[in-house]
């Protein structure tokens, strides 16, 4: 069984920065990708970034672009997420995702994904 687990979040104030982790077990597929969503209240989830865990592929929303770094350290099938420049408009609950990856697929649409971690808040004061 796929499993999905992070940690980091918490609460900051504007222009501060803070990193989640998001450890991945259980894979039977030879390839995955990982993304990160968020939610925030009234609104619908949406994607912030992803990795593949093959070549190193990332892409990010044009709304964290230059702002967050996905990375990840395949040895231990984790993945980070920096989050620099916050802005008071970051606050969500941030959530990471992860799915079978065999080619191209619409990495930014949530249905995309099969398993999801319990979500973490994070909160950037302005």
């Amino acid at each position: 069984e796929v499993q999905v687990v992070e940690s980091g979040g918490g609460l900051v104030q504007a222009g501060g920065s803070l990193r989640h982790s998001c450890a991945a077990s259980g894979f039977t597929f030879d390839d995955y990708a990982i993304g990160w969503f968020r939610q925030a209240p009234g609104k619908e989830r949406e994607g912030v970034s992803c990795i593949i865990r093959s070549d190193g592929s990332t892409y990010y929303a044009d709304s964290v672009k230059g702002r967050f770094t996905i990375s990840s350290d395949n040895a231990k099938n984790t993945v980070y997420l920096q989050m620099n420049s916050l802005k008071p408009e970051d606050t969500a609950v941030y959530y990471c995702a992860t799915r079978a990856y065999s080619g191209s697929y619409y990495w930014i649409n949530p249905y995309e994904y099969d398993y999801w971690g319990q979500g973490t808040q994070v909160t950037v004061s302005s």
